[in-house]
């Protein structure tokens, strides 16, 4: 009975990094769904709005290299309630907002909590599941982001025009003050398990000396911009490409995200097949990652067309192709380091991802302003490409830098 009610709570519990994980892309997406509507009312330039994603960006970046370290100190329970508090509060301060500045400031508060979201999911998966089951269970938690993000067009454009874009932001911040109030109540920390004892990472320093910790680094730099374009501007670019009104947009923005949905799991799908064919782990995820990789470049020419739903076509098929490289680019570090490394390796590239979600957006911005979002599809149908050769070319055992608790786990 006990066995039972431990298997039941886990599920439980992963619901919950579930919910929290698409309240979290609700949240992000919230400036994206309004951008059209307030950067008229703002008089806001592509280049600010680069610029206000850029302090979020510069955020979540900072706060990927503290948040991990104090869930660990303050734990699951306490650690991911205060992390959602603390997002959920910038979203509903957003409704405040009166121009440009002020929604930069709003949105650094809202990259600085986000970035908890990821570290505490991942902690909890550690703490309640067996290793045989947490592939699937990240992969549901996973899931959240793309469910979110796919949510928000619909959800958020029709509470806008209902309610108006204040209370949208007050309605989304408060759905994380629910979560974490049911948090509070079901969660409990999980059984000690003796078999698997407690080894301290390696010397972060050591790590970053080590080849594949910076190549692997360097890809997240290239690929992830992609999925944070795809993320910030895309209503955006129905506007000013398509002239689509916001009610429009509500209606079909959300289908790259439904696409990126089912990458999550064709990513894990193609691997297994390739599997069966007698390759090795770590080369048939690097097949799977070219694959996809191939998939981003077609949004090449998603700017090109004059038909919008041939764009809209053309840009599913690339955000599908990025969960797709993503679902294996994220047990690529386990296959070469020990589990008491790779949440650190995570620390590390998420901050490369941010650094790279930053230079791209105020890129993006630039060449709205001076020139269109043509040679912006261009410069993010190139990205996958290096991404992909840099996974590929990662070295398939660890270096000798690595400190040596990390060869003896």
């Amino acid at each position: 009975m006990e066995k039972a009610t431990g298997t039941r709570v886990r599920w439980v519990v992963l619901a919950m990094t579930f919910l929290a994980t698409v309240i979290n892309y609700l949240d992000r997406q919230t400036l994206s769904v309004m951008a059209p509507l307030l950067l008229d009312q703002f008089h806001i330039s592509a280049g600010t709005y680069s610029q206000i994603i850029f302090a979020f960006m510069l955020a979540y970046t900072i706060m990927n290299g503290i948040s991990g370290p104090l869930l660990d100190r303050l734990g699951s329970r306490i650690g991911y309630s205060l992390t959602i508090a603390f997002w959920s509060a910038a979203e509903v301060l957003t409704a405040a907002a009166t121009g440009a500045r002020s929604l930069g400031a709003y949105r650094f508060l809202l990259g600085m909590g986000e970035a908890g979201n990821y570290p505490a999911g991942v902690k909890v998966i550690g703490e309640w599941f067996p290793p045989k089951e947490r592939s699937l269970a990240s992969g549901i938690f996973n899931s959240g982001a793309a469910i979110g993000a796919m949510l928000a067009p619909p959800l958020l454009a029709w509470s806008a025009i209902t309610f108006g874009w204040r209370a949208s932001f007050v309605i989304v911040g408060l759905c994380g003050f629910v979560w974490m109030v049911v948090w509070l109540l079901v969660y409990r920390n999980p059984p000690p398990n003796p078999a698997e004892p407690e080894l301290p990472p390696p010397p972060v320093m050591n790590l970053v000396r080590d080849r594949f910790v910076w190549q692997f680094t360097l890809s997240k730099v290239f690929a992830d911009p992609v999925w944070y374009f795809y993320t910030f501007w895309f209503p955006q670019y129905l506007k000013i490409g398509h002239g689509f009104t916001l009610a429009q947009i509500g209606k079909i923005g959300w289908i790259p995200f439904a696409t990126a949905g089912i990458g999550n799991l064709a990513g894990g799908l193609l691997t297994m097949l390739i599997l069966r064919a007698g390759i090795s782990d770590q080369t048939a995820r690097r097949i799977s990652v070219l694959v996809f990789s191939a998939c981003m470049v077609v949004a090449f020419p998603a700017a090109l067309v004059s038909s919008a739903a041939l764009s809209i076509a053309l840009i599913s098929v690339a955000t599908f192709g990025y969960s797709g490289a993503l679902a294996n680019v994220l047990a690529l570090p386990r296959d070469v380091f020990p589990k008491n490394a790779v949440a650190s390796i995570w620390g590390l590239a998420s901050m490369g991802s941010g650094f790279g979600g930053m230079v791209f957006s105020l890129a993006t911005g630039w060449l709205v302003d001076h020139y269109s979002f043509r040679p912006v599809f261009m410069l993010f149908g190139t990205l996958p490409i290096i991404a992909a050769i840099l996974i590929w070319t990662l070295p398939r055992v660890r270096a000798q830098t690595v400190d040596p608790l990390v060869a003896r786990a």
